[in-house]
């Protein structure tokens, strides 16, 4: 963690295999910002992580393929990002806080009061893009979400933070996964020997060709986290497939 509260990524000194999430355990341990969401519940902060958290934050809403609907924070320099990363189809911001602690007690007042979960997994998101709702829909679920959000806001009771309205727009690209008719992808990214070709990326979501097939698929890129690639001329096996009849 930076002095300014920016992040820096490092590499693995030793490559070693990934044994927590996609960390082995020696990177776990130096990890400086692993204990980020239940920072406002802590009784003690590192230094490191105090840096990253006194920087704003936002609190936003937002809405994936399915509808499924969360809520969610991000710091802000990566106001954006964040959002990108998340794979979101429609998303607006609620609020923006002084720092990290005040916004994560605004997060949890949100699941309390309005029930808005805070994580979606991302297969969900990824097979939900093989069938998504209509955009207008997506939007007018998002929109209602940050609505009731936006209501409940004033009653939480703290200070050190502001009201907020503002859409967020996803990159041209996400586009061509939503409108692209496609299948989920039928092995796992996360073992054996693939060959695609992608398209285009939505989130953690990459929309993918294979060889020998006329059919694109969806394929969760999140799968390969903390794994190691080899590259070669490799194919994707695919197995008979029966089109969905919905």
């Amino acid at each position: 963690m930076n002095d300014d509260g920016v992040q820096s990524h490092t590499p693995c000194p030793g490559q070693a295999p990934a044994e927590r999430g996609y960390q082995c355990s020696s990177c776990f341990i130096r990890d400086e910002v692993r204990g980020i969401h239940n920072s406002h519940r802590m009784d003690s902060i590192p230094d490191a992580l105090r840096r990253y958290l006194g920087q704003p934050h936002w609190l936003y809403v937002a809405t994936f393929a399915d509808g499924s609907t969360k809520v969610g924070t991000a710091a802000d320099g990566r106001k954006q990002l964040r959002l990108i990363e998340q794979g979101a189809v429609s998303a607006r911001y609620v609020a923006r806080a002084g720092d990290g602690l005040t916004v994560r007690v605004l997060e949890d007042a949100v699941t309390a009061v309005v029930g808005l979960q805070q994580a979606v997994r991302a297969g969900t998101k990824t097979s939900a893009l093989t069938r998504p709702l209509p955009a207008g829909e997506l939007d007018a679920r998002n929109a209602e979400a940050a609505g009731a959000v936006r209501a409940m806001l004033p009653d939480v009771g703290i200070t050190g933070f502001r009201i907020a309205d503002e859409a967020w727009h996803p990159p041209a690209q996400f586009a061509t996964v939503l409108e692209t008719a496609c299948e989920l992808y039928p092995c796992d990214p996360g073992t054996g020997e693939h060959g695609m070709v992608i398209e285009a990326v939505l989130g953690a979501t990459a929309l993918v060709r294979v060889d020998g097939e006329e059919t694109l698929f969806a394929a969760d890129l999140s799968r390969l986290k903390g794994r190691r690639l080899e590259f070669g001329p490799f194919r994707t096996a695919v197995p008979a497939l029966q089109a969905a009849l919905f």
